[in-house]
């Protein structure tokens, strides 16, 4: 009996022994520290022996970059998305170019890209700067860093690379053991690198034991806290090299008044003279002189020399006026912007011409006006602008733009570059209900204006903007034939309102004058005045938004009082 029960003690002491072996390994297995490596190339998500992962600052960014003969080369998107937006390409041509504000850089893309060309001569870069792979640009990183600010380093084993484009303070702390920086906090998390004593880390966020860090050599995983020791403050050094450019804009003392002169043949000092008798302080007009007469760089002119020396005597500057917006009309063509501006050779025909006109009649300025370009056509009009303004910038004239108020289907006029190319900025802050867009109102309530110079203002200088006011607006009827709108003067306005024997009355919303009568066939007749009270609004909004000055559309149609008023506003008179 004795004998069983010692058998039958000896069993349970077994599994118990077993058990609590069984319970220990588990125990054992949990806290114990993982040998495992991780994959690397699967933790950069390398997926060609060619391919570079990207650390941007302290993030590990979905692009990639790429090593071809040990230069490392960041495709189009990536440059245009973190270091600049700033180089235009043309496929067509392969070329791809840099605008500064006294140059045009071009590289040849392909085989012969070593060679960069500023103002036709060339020097040779000791690398290709660009290839195509496939449909996808690169540009060698060395060559971006001339137009950008960023620095990097390369590593490999597997190939990444730091960038950095910001130079920022960091916290630093030291490794007080040897251990192992993991891919997440834990001890079973996979290993990506082994950490020596001694050695420094970033610190980029402390958890309650673990910490994620940055290592020199650009691996960002975690630390367990007790590895860790000391902290201090450092800051990042910018060995960039580059310097900014700088655009020696021309900029006119005082506030710019100035006055649109839409001519259709030409006129002399004394029409100009004429025009001028009832105005007062015009110190800009622009006369539409020059219309694009094909896809070449062609345009016709009604430039005249007793004009221009007119407006100087009278002290008043020329910045001629180009435009598309007649050339159908007027010479049967529909101006292709993509034809006309992704050639560079008819971008140079086109400003040559405008350069000789500059040079022969001694303009002040060119105001360019192409209202009708598509969005397939926004890079090459931003690179017109580009060279126009390296042209205008060596003659000391001005350059100015008409601009849409902003929304997202003009975007591809590109404001913000705009902003840094241009002398002056016109808002054409009218036309916000217009013929054919299927409903009656302003054609500038103070809202839209307002809005048009704040949003414009996040991406321009507000001492380049100049705001357009409108000296027309818009009769609306609507009734049994639809809707139809009649371009309406301020110069007819109350002759027009005497004639229909109706009273305005003030809108707070649209700070306009508001008329609405019906006939006797049922049609509704609306409109909402420009007159000297709306202006006045107007001007006193842009007082206070601290723009540049007033541009009027259009000289000739206005309330010959309003000048008094405009004048109240620029500080003269």
């Amino acid at each position: 009996m004795k004998k069983k029960f010692l058998t039958a003690l000896l069993a349970v002491v077994l599994i118990i022994i077993v058990a609590a072996a069984a319970f220990g390994a588990k125990i054992l297995d949990r806290y114990s520290y993982s040998k495992e490596k991780a994959d690397l190339d699967e933790y950069f998500n390398l997926q060609g022996d060619d391919e570079i992962a990207v650390v941007l600052q302290d993030e590990l960014v979905d692009e990639k970059a790429k090593l071809r003969d040990g230069v490392c080369y960041f495709d189009l998107p990536t440059v245009c998305r973190y270091f600049t937006d700033r180089f235009y390409v043309n496929s067509a041509e392969q070329v791809l170019l840099f605008t500064t504000d006294t140059d045009v850089i071009r590289i040849d893309i392909g085989e012969n890209s070593n060679m960069m060309y500023v103002s036709d001569e060339g020097s040779d870069l000791g690398y290709k700067a660009a290839f195509y792979d496939g449909d996808t640009l690169y540009i060698a990183a060395d060559y971006v860093k001339r137009y950008a600010e960023l620095e990097y380093s390369l590593y490999d084993e597997p190939l990444h690379m730091q960038v950095y484009t910001q130079w920022d303070s960091y916290t630093e702390t030291g490794v007080k053991k040897d251990t192992a920086l993991r891919y997440q906090g834990g001890v079973k998390s996979p290993i990506l690198r082994e950490l020596e004593k001694g050695e420094k880390v970033e610190l980029l966020e402390q958890l309650e034991n673990w910490s994620k860090v940055k290592t020199s050599d650009a691996f960002i995983g975690y630390v367990e806290n007790k590895r860790l020791e000391g902290a201090s403050i450092g800051q990042r050094q910018n060995n960039s090299g580059f310097t900014e450019i700088v655009y020696d804009s021309v900029k006119k003392d005082g506030m710019i008044n100035l006055a649109f002169h839409q001519v259709f043949e030409e006129q002399n000092g004394e029409k100009l003279a004429s025009a001028l008798r009832n105005t007062q302080g015009i110190n800009v007009l622009s006369p539409t002189w020059f219309r694009l007469t094909d896809n070449s760089g062609g345009f016709s002119s009604l430039a005249n020399a007793s004009y221009v020396s007119k407006a100087h005597e009278l002290g008043i500057e020329v910045w001629a006026l180009v435009t598309d917006v007649d050339s159908e009309d007027l010479y049967g063509v529909n101006i292709d912007f993509v034809e006309l501006l992704s050639s560079s050779a008819n971008r140079k025909n086109l400003i040559d011409g405008l350069m000789a006109q500059v040079d022969s009649f001694g303009l002040d300025g060119i105001n360019i006006d192409f209202e009708k370009v598509k969005s397939d056509a926004g890079p090459h009009f931003v690179q017109f602008l580009r060279e126009l303004s390296v042209e205008t910038g060596k003659r000391g004239v001005v350059l100015s733009v008409d601009n849409y108020v902003p929304t997202e289907y003009t975007a591809h006029y590109n404001r913000k570059e705009q902003g840094i190319v241009v002398d002056y900025f016109i808002i054409m802050a009218y036309d916000e209900y217009y013929v054919g867009g299927g409903a009656a109102g302003s054609n500038a309530s103070i809202n839209f204006v307002e809005d048009g110079i704040t949003h414009t203002k996040e991406v321009v200088p507000q001492e380049k903007i100049i705001n357009a006011i409108p000296f027309y607006t818009r009769v609306w009827s609507s009734g049994a034939g639809g809707l139809n709108a009649s371009t309406l003067t301020m110069a007819s306005e109350q002759e027009w309102i005497n004639k229909n024997g109706v009273e305005p009355v003030w809108s707070d919303e649209y700070c306009q004058n508001y008329v609405e009568y019906q006939t006797g066939d049922g049609t509704l007749y609306q409109c909402w005045l420009e007159d000297l009270e709306s202006i006045r609004v107007k001007l006193q909004v842009m007082r206070a938004q601290e723009i540049a000055g007033v541009a009027c559309w259009k000289l000739g149609i206005e309330d010959v009082a309003v000048w008094g008023v405009i004048a109240d506003y620029i500080g003269v008179g």
